[in-house]
Protein backbone atom coordinates (compact mmCIF):
# COMPACT_ATOMS: atom_id res chain seq x y z
CA UNK A 1 0.00 0.00 0.00
CA UNK A 2 1.35 3.40 -0.98
CA UNK A 3 1.65 5.97 1.83
CA UNK A 4 -1.15 8.50 2.16
CA UNK A 5 -0.42 11.41 -0.18
CA UNK A 6 -1.88 14.25 1.85
CA UNK A 7 -0.49 13.92 5.38
CA UNK A 8 -0.82 17.65 6.08
CA UNK A 9 -4.48 17.54 5.08
CA UNK A 10 -5.03 14.61 7.44
CA UNK A 11 -3.33 16.49 10.29
CA UNK A 12 -5.42 19.59 9.56
CA UNK A 13 -8.63 17.55 9.68
CA UNK A 14 -7.68 15.92 12.98
CA UNK A 15 -6.72 19.24 14.57
CA UNK A 16 -9.94 20.87 13.36
CA UNK A 17 -11.94 18.05 14.93
CA UNK A 18 -10.11 18.48 18.25
CA UNK A 19 -10.76 22.23 18.17
CA UNK A 20 -14.44 21.65 17.48
CA UNK A 21 -14.73 19.25 20.44
CA UNK A 22 -12.97 21.77 22.70
CA UNK A 23 -15.28 24.55 21.49
CA UNK A 24 -18.43 22.51 22.11
CA UNK A 25 -17.17 21.69 25.62
CA UNK A 26 -16.42 25.35 26.37
CA UNK A 27 -19.89 26.37 25.19
CA UNK A 28 -21.50 23.63 27.28
CA UNK A 29 -19.63 24.81 30.38
CA UNK A 30 -20.66 28.41 29.75
CA UNK A 31 -24.32 27.44 29.29
CA UNK A 32 -24.23 25.66 32.63
CA UNK A 33 -22.65 28.69 34.33
CA UNK A 34 -19.36 26.85 34.97
CA UNK A 35 -16.35 29.15 35.12
CA UNK A 36 -13.47 27.91 32.97
CA UNK A 37 -9.89 28.96 33.76
CA UNK A 38 -7.09 27.91 31.40
CA UNK A 39 -4.11 27.73 33.73
CA UNK A 40 -1.82 25.55 35.85
CA UNK A 41 -3.25 25.21 39.33
CA UNK A 42 -1.55 24.22 42.58
CA UNK A 43 -2.65 23.80 46.19
CA UNK A 44 -2.03 26.36 48.91
CA UNK A 45 -3.91 24.24 51.44
CA UNK A 46 -6.70 21.65 51.51
CA UNK A 47 -9.34 24.21 50.52
CA UNK A 48 -7.36 26.66 48.40
CA UNK A 49 -6.08 26.38 44.84
CA UNK A 50 -4.10 28.98 42.97
CA UNK A 51 -3.93 29.56 39.21
CA UNK A 52 -4.12 33.09 37.86
CA UNK A 53 -6.32 33.78 40.86
CA UNK A 54 -6.89 32.20 44.26
CA UNK A 55 -9.92 29.89 44.50
CA UNK A 56 -11.33 28.58 47.78
CA UNK A 57 -13.68 25.59 47.75
CA UNK A 58 -15.43 23.28 50.17
CA UNK A 59 -14.71 20.27 47.94
CA UNK A 60 -11.97 19.83 45.33
CA UNK A 61 -11.78 17.17 42.61
CA UNK A 62 -8.42 16.34 41.00
CA UNK A 63 -8.86 15.14 37.41
CA UNK A 64 -5.60 16.14 35.73
CA UNK A 65 -5.13 12.86 33.85
CA UNK A 66 -1.74 11.73 32.61
CA UNK A 67 0.86 12.18 29.92
CA UNK A 68 3.11 9.70 28.08
CA UNK A 69 6.46 8.74 29.57
CA UNK A 70 9.83 9.19 27.88
CA UNK A 71 12.71 6.78 28.56
CA UNK A 72 15.81 8.12 30.27
CA UNK A 73 18.19 7.60 27.35
CA UNK A 74 20.15 10.03 25.15
CA UNK A 75 18.03 11.66 22.45
CA UNK A 76 14.66 10.36 23.67
CA UNK A 77 13.06 13.74 24.39
CA UNK A 78 14.94 15.71 21.74
CA UNK A 79 14.17 13.41 18.82
CA UNK A 80 11.22 11.22 19.86
CA UNK A 81 7.48 11.84 19.94
CA UNK A 82 4.50 10.19 21.66
CA UNK A 83 0.97 9.30 20.65
CA UNK A 84 -0.04 12.81 21.77
CA UNK A 85 2.16 14.29 19.03
CA UNK A 86 1.65 12.05 16.01
CA UNK A 87 -1.09 14.20 14.48
CA UNK A 88 0.85 17.39 15.11
CA UNK A 89 3.75 16.41 12.85
CA UNK A 90 4.34 18.87 10.02
CA UNK A 91 5.66 16.03 7.85
CA UNK A 92 4.67 12.47 7.08
CA UNK A 93 5.98 10.03 9.74
CA UNK A 94 7.66 7.75 7.21
CA UNK A 95 9.45 4.69 8.55
CA UNK A 96 8.46 4.60 12.21
CA UNK A 97 9.75 2.75 15.26
CA UNK A 98 7.10 2.35 17.96
CA UNK A 99 8.72 1.55 21.30
CA UNK A 100 6.25 -0.27 23.55
CA UNK A 101 3.78 -3.09 22.94
CA UNK A 102 0.82 -2.02 25.04
CA UNK A 103 -2.48 -1.19 23.39
CA UNK A 104 -1.39 2.37 22.52
CA UNK A 105 1.77 1.13 20.82
CA UNK A 106 -0.04 -1.54 18.81
CA UNK A 107 -2.82 0.84 17.81
CA UNK A 108 -0.31 3.46 16.60
CA UNK A 109 1.72 0.90 14.64
CA UNK A 110 -1.49 -0.48 13.17
CA UNK A 111 -2.91 2.76 11.84
CA UNK A 112 0.49 3.93 10.57
CA UNK A 113 0.82 0.70 8.59
CA UNK A 114 -2.75 1.16 7.41
CA UNK A 115 -1.78 4.59 6.09
CA UNK A 116 1.03 2.97 4.12
CA UNK A 117 4.04 3.69 6.34
CA UNK A 118 6.64 1.15 7.45
CA UNK A 119 6.07 0.35 11.14
CA UNK A 120 8.20 -1.58 13.63
CA UNK A 121 7.22 -2.38 17.23
CA UNK A 122 9.94 -2.80 19.86
CA UNK A 123 8.85 -5.15 22.67
CA UNK A 124 10.67 -5.09 26.02
CA UNK A 125 9.00 -8.17 27.51
CA UNK A 126 5.56 -9.29 26.27
CA UNK A 127 2.84 -7.94 24.01
CA UNK A 128 -0.24 -6.43 25.69
CA UNK A 129 0.84 -6.93 29.29
CA UNK A 130 -2.20 -7.41 31.53
CA UNK A 131 -4.30 -8.89 28.73
CA UNK A 132 -4.93 -12.56 27.95
CA UNK A 133 -1.67 -13.72 26.40
CA UNK A 134 -3.18 -16.17 23.93
CA UNK A 135 -5.28 -13.32 22.54
CA UNK A 136 -2.31 -10.94 22.68
CA UNK A 137 -0.24 -13.31 20.56
CA UNK A 138 -3.09 -13.68 18.08
CA UNK A 139 -3.16 -9.88 17.72
CA UNK A 140 0.63 -9.71 17.26
CA UNK A 141 0.70 -12.56 14.73
CA UNK A 142 -2.04 -10.87 12.71
CA UNK A 143 -0.01 -7.64 12.70
CA UNK A 144 3.09 -9.47 11.45
CA UNK A 145 0.94 -11.00 8.71
CA UNK A 146 0.00 -7.47 7.64
CA UNK A 147 3.64 -6.44 7.37
CA UNK A 148 4.34 -4.87 10.77
CA UNK A 149 7.78 -5.78 12.14
CA UNK A 150 8.43 -6.78 15.76
CA UNK A 151 11.69 -6.58 17.72
CA UNK A 152 11.24 -8.84 20.75
CA UNK A 153 13.12 -8.64 24.06
CA UNK A 154 14.77 -5.36 23.09
CA UNK A 155 15.54 -2.17 25.03
CA UNK A 156 16.42 1.15 23.33
CA UNK A 157 19.75 2.72 24.29
CA UNK A 158 19.97 5.96 22.31
CA UNK A 159 18.51 8.05 19.48
CA UNK A 160 20.85 10.15 17.33
CA UNK A 161 19.81 12.60 14.64
CA UNK A 162 21.89 12.23 11.51
CA UNK A 163 22.91 14.88 8.98
CA UNK A 164 20.05 13.93 6.64
CA UNK A 165 17.51 14.34 9.46
CA UNK A 166 16.89 10.63 9.94
CA UNK A 167 17.16 9.00 13.36
CA UNK A 168 19.74 6.35 14.21
CA UNK A 169 18.33 4.15 16.98
CA UNK A 170 20.55 1.80 18.96
CA UNK A 171 19.11 -0.96 21.10
CA UNK A 172 20.12 -4.07 23.02
CA UNK A 173 18.56 -7.50 22.68
CA UNK A 174 18.29 -8.82 26.23
CA UNK A 175 17.71 -12.51 25.54
CA UNK A 176 19.63 -15.13 23.62
CA UNK A 177 18.06 -17.41 21.01
CA UNK A 178 15.16 -15.07 20.24
CA UNK A 179 13.67 -15.18 16.77
CA UNK A 180 13.28 -12.00 14.74
CA UNK A 181 11.82 -11.24 11.34
CA UNK A 182 11.67 -8.41 8.85
CA UNK A 183 8.77 -8.40 6.43
CA UNK A 184 8.95 -5.78 3.71
CA UNK A 185 6.32 -4.62 1.25
CA UNK A 186 4.36 -7.06 -0.90
CA UNK A 187 6.56 -9.10 -3.16
CA UNK A 188 9.64 -8.74 -0.97
CA UNK A 189 11.27 -11.47 1.09
CA UNK A 190 10.37 -12.33 4.67
CA UNK A 191 13.65 -13.03 6.46
CA UNK A 192 13.73 -14.74 9.86
CA UNK A 193 16.79 -15.05 12.04
CA UNK A 194 17.80 -16.10 15.55
CA UNK A 195 19.96 -14.04 17.86
CA UNK A 196 22.20 -16.53 19.70
CA UNK A 197 23.76 -14.15 22.21
CA UNK A 198 22.12 -11.98 24.86
CA UNK A 199 22.79 -8.25 25.31
CA UNK A 200 23.95 -7.74 21.74
CA UNK A 201 23.66 -4.22 20.34
CA UNK A 202 21.73 -3.48 17.15
CA UNK A 203 20.84 -0.33 15.25
CA UNK A 204 18.66 0.90 12.42
CA UNK A 205 17.61 4.20 10.88
CA UNK A 206 14.05 5.55 11.14
CA UNK A 207 12.21 8.71 10.14
CA UNK A 208 10.18 8.81 13.38
CA UNK A 209 10.53 7.28 16.84
CA UNK A 210 7.30 7.08 18.85
CA UNK A 211 7.45 6.28 22.57
CA UNK A 212 4.54 4.21 23.91
CA UNK A 213 6.04 2.95 27.17
CA UNK A 214 3.30 3.95 29.57
CA UNK A 215 1.84 7.10 31.08
CA UNK A 216 2.37 9.05 34.29
CA UNK A 217 -0.08 11.00 36.42
CA UNK A 218 0.37 14.78 36.34
CA UNK A 219 0.81 15.34 40.07
CA UNK A 220 4.29 16.90 40.16
CA UNK A 221 3.14 20.53 39.76
CA UNK A 222 0.06 20.33 41.99
CA UNK A 223 1.96 20.86 45.28
CA UNK A 224 -0.18 18.22 46.93
CA UNK A 225 1.99 18.34 50.06
CA UNK A 226 0.47 21.73 50.87
CA UNK A 227 -2.93 20.04 51.07
CA UNK A 228 -1.67 16.90 52.82
CA UNK A 229 -2.65 14.58 49.96
CA UNK A 230 -0.62 11.37 49.91
CA UNK A 231 0.58 10.03 46.55
CA UNK A 232 1.87 6.67 45.41
CA UNK A 233 4.55 7.46 42.87
CA UNK A 234 2.90 9.67 40.27
CA UNK A 235 -0.61 8.52 41.19
CA UNK A 236 -3.10 9.27 43.96
CA UNK A 237 -4.60 6.50 46.08
CA UNK A 238 -8.33 6.86 46.68
CA UNK A 239 -11.11 5.06 48.54
CA UNK A 240 -13.91 3.21 46.71
CA UNK A 241 -15.71 6.58 46.72
CA UNK A 242 -12.74 8.33 45.00
CA UNK A 243 -11.84 10.11 48.26
CA UNK A 244 -8.17 10.84 48.97
CA UNK A 245 -6.69 10.71 52.47
CA UNK A 246 -7.95 14.32 52.84
CA UNK A 247 -11.72 14.07 53.29
CA UNK A 248 -12.73 17.03 51.11
CA UNK A 249 -10.36 16.24 48.20
CA UNK A 250 -11.33 13.65 45.58
CA UNK A 251 -9.66 12.30 42.44
CA UNK A 252 -10.93 10.57 39.30
CA UNK A 253 -9.50 9.38 36.00
CA UNK A 254 -6.00 8.37 34.98
CA UNK A 255 -4.40 10.13 37.94
CA UNK A 256 -5.70 7.61 40.48
CA UNK A 257 -3.71 4.51 41.40
CA UNK A 258 -4.59 0.99 40.31
CA UNK A 259 -7.67 1.72 38.20
CA UNK A 260 -8.28 1.25 34.45
CA UNK A 261 -6.90 4.16 32.43
CA UNK A 262 -9.83 4.45 30.04
CA UNK A 263 -11.73 7.58 29.04
CA UNK A 264 -15.25 6.10 29.47
CA UNK A 265 -14.26 4.89 32.95
CA UNK A 266 -13.10 8.36 33.98
CA UNK A 267 -16.26 9.97 32.59
CA UNK A 268 -18.57 7.57 34.39
CA UNK A 269 -16.62 7.79 37.66
CA UNK A 270 -16.79 11.59 37.50
CA UNK A 271 -20.51 11.52 36.81
CA UNK A 272 -21.18 9.22 39.78
CA UNK A 273 -18.95 11.33 42.04
CA UNK A 274 -20.88 14.50 41.12
CA UNK A 275 -24.17 12.76 41.91
CA UNK A 276 -22.87 11.67 45.32
CA UNK A 277 -21.45 15.08 46.20
CA UNK A 278 -24.40 17.16 45.04
CA UNK A 279 -27.33 14.88 44.21
CA UNK A 280 -27.72 12.70 47.27
CA UNK A 281 -26.70 9.51 45.47
CA UNK A 282 -24.81 6.70 47.19
CA UNK A 283 -23.81 4.76 44.06
CA UNK A 284 -20.06 4.23 43.69
CA UNK A 285 -18.06 3.30 40.62
CA UNK A 286 -17.61 -0.43 39.99
CA UNK A 287 -14.11 -0.82 38.57
CA UNK A 288 -14.34 -4.61 38.28
CA UNK A 289 -14.97 -6.32 34.94
CA UNK A 290 -14.65 -3.19 32.81
CA UNK A 291 -14.99 -4.11 29.14
CA UNK A 292 -12.32 -2.76 26.81
CA UNK A 293 -11.20 -3.00 23.20
CA UNK A 294 -7.77 -2.86 21.60
CA UNK A 295 -8.11 -1.09 18.24
CA UNK A 296 -5.20 -2.88 16.60
CA UNK A 297 -5.52 -4.05 12.97
CA UNK A 298 -7.08 -7.21 14.40
CA UNK A 299 -9.51 -5.74 16.93
CA UNK A 300 -9.64 -7.49 20.28
CA UNK A 301 -12.35 -7.00 22.89
CA UNK A 302 -12.52 -8.45 26.38
CA UNK A 303 -14.22 -8.27 29.75
CA UNK A 304 -13.32 -10.00 33.01
CA UNK A 305 -10.24 -12.08 33.74
CA UNK A 306 -7.55 -13.25 31.37
CA UNK A 307 -6.84 -16.97 31.35
CA UNK A 308 -3.64 -16.35 33.31
CA UNK A 309 -5.42 -14.32 36.01
CA UNK A 310 -8.25 -16.85 36.19
CA UNK A 311 -5.74 -19.63 36.86
CA UNK A 312 -4.23 -17.60 39.70
CA UNK A 313 -7.61 -16.70 41.17
CA UNK A 314 -8.99 -20.24 41.02
CA UNK A 315 -5.84 -21.86 42.38
CA UNK A 316 -4.64 -23.71 39.31
CA UNK A 317 -5.29 -24.67 35.71
CA UNK A 318 -7.40 -27.69 36.69
CA UNK A 319 -10.02 -25.42 38.25
CA UNK A 320 -10.95 -23.54 35.08
CA UNK A 321 -12.45 -24.50 31.74
CA UNK A 322 -11.78 -22.65 28.49
CA UNK A 323 -14.50 -22.72 25.85
CA UNK A 324 -13.83 -21.37 22.41
CA UNK A 325 -15.13 -21.28 18.88
CA UNK A 326 -15.20 -19.57 15.55
CA UNK A 327 -18.15 -17.33 14.79
CA UNK A 328 -19.39 -15.95 11.50
CA UNK A 329 -20.48 -12.30 11.30
CA UNK A 330 -23.61 -11.67 9.24
CA UNK A 331 -21.72 -9.60 6.69
CA UNK A 332 -19.46 -12.60 5.98
CA UNK A 333 -22.26 -14.80 4.63
CA UNK A 334 -22.82 -13.32 1.16
CA UNK A 335 -19.14 -12.77 0.19
CA UNK A 336 -18.22 -16.02 2.00
CA UNK A 337 -15.28 -14.46 3.82
CA UNK A 338 -13.00 -16.70 5.84
CA UNK A 339 -13.79 -16.97 9.55
CA UNK A 340 -10.31 -18.12 10.55
CA UNK A 341 -9.79 -14.84 12.41
CA UNK A 342 -13.24 -14.71 14.03
CA UNK A 343 -12.59 -16.22 17.44
CA UNK A 344 -14.43 -16.28 20.75
CA UNK A 345 -13.02 -17.51 24.05
CA UNK A 346 -14.78 -17.86 27.40
CA UNK A 347 -12.84 -18.61 30.60
CA UNK A 348 -15.12 -20.25 33.17
CA UNK A 349 -15.07 -22.00 36.51
CA UNK A 350 -14.86 -25.75 35.98
CA UNK A 351 -17.14 -26.67 38.87
CA UNK A 352 -20.77 -25.90 39.64
CA UNK A 353 -22.66 -23.73 37.18
CA UNK A 354 -19.40 -22.78 35.46
CA UNK A 355 -19.66 -19.06 36.02
CA UNK A 356 -17.84 -17.11 33.31
CA UNK A 357 -14.73 -15.36 34.63
CA UNK A 358 -13.61 -13.73 31.39
CA UNK A 359 -14.83 -13.32 27.83
CA UNK A 360 -12.50 -12.54 24.91
CA UNK A 361 -13.07 -12.18 21.20
CA UNK A 362 -11.23 -11.06 18.12
CA UNK A 363 -12.50 -9.90 14.78
CA UNK A 364 -10.56 -12.75 13.24
CA UNK A 365 -8.19 -15.44 14.56
CA UNK A 366 -5.39 -17.68 13.32
CA UNK A 367 -5.84 -20.41 15.90
CA UNK A 368 -8.23 -23.07 17.06
CA UNK A 369 -6.79 -24.06 20.46
CA UNK A 370 -7.96 -26.95 22.60
CA UNK A 371 -6.36 -27.50 26.00
CA UNK A 372 -3.73 -25.05 27.15
CA UNK A 373 -0.96 -27.63 26.74
CA UNK A 374 -2.17 -28.87 23.34
CA UNK A 375 -3.06 -25.66 21.52
CA UNK A 376 -0.21 -25.69 19.04
CA UNK A 377 -1.10 -29.20 17.88
CA UNK A 378 -4.86 -28.87 17.63
CA UNK A 379 -6.35 -30.01 14.29
CA UNK A 380 -9.11 -27.92 12.77
CA UNK A 381 -10.78 -31.14 11.58
CA UNK A 382 -11.63 -32.14 15.16
CA UNK A 383 -15.21 -31.71 16.29
CA UNK A 384 -15.87 -28.05 16.94
CA UNK A 385 -17.46 -26.83 20.13
CA UNK A 386 -19.53 -23.70 19.95
CA UNK A 387 -20.20 -21.45 22.88
CA UNK A 388 -23.59 -20.34 24.09
CA UNK A 389 -23.69 -17.54 26.62
CA UNK A 390 -26.73 -17.19 28.86
CA UNK A 391 -27.30 -14.52 31.47
CA UNK A 392 -29.11 -15.47 34.64
CA UNK A 393 -29.84 -13.64 37.86
CA UNK A 394 -26.82 -15.23 39.53
CA UNK A 395 -24.41 -13.96 36.88
CA UNK A 396 -23.18 -14.96 33.46
CA UNK A 397 -22.80 -18.64 32.67
CA UNK A 398 -21.55 -20.72 29.78
CA UNK A 399 -22.75 -23.99 28.31
CA UNK A 400 -21.46 -26.20 25.50
CA UNK A 401 -23.32 -27.02 22.32
CA UNK A 402 -21.82 -29.99 20.48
Amino acid sequence: MAPVQHWNKLVESVQNHIKSVNWVTRVDLRDKKVEYINGLGSFKDAHTNKTEKVITADKIVIAVGGRPNYPDIPGAVEHGITSDDIFSLDRAPGKTLVVGAGYIGLECAGFLKGLGYDATVMVRSIVLRGFDQQMANIVADAMVERGINFLHKCIPKSVEKQADGKLLVKWVNTEANTEHSDKQADGKLLVKWVNTEANTEHSDVFDTVLWAIGRKGLVADLKLDNAGVVTKGDKIEVSPAEETNVSNIFAVGDVIYGKPELTPVAIHAGRLLARRLFGGSTQIMDYADVATTVFSPLEYGCVGLSEEDAIKKMGGEDNIEVYHGFYKPTEFFIPQKSVRYCYLKAVAERSGDQKVLGLHYSERSNFWPKKRSERKNYRASEKQKLVAISKFSKGVYVSKIK
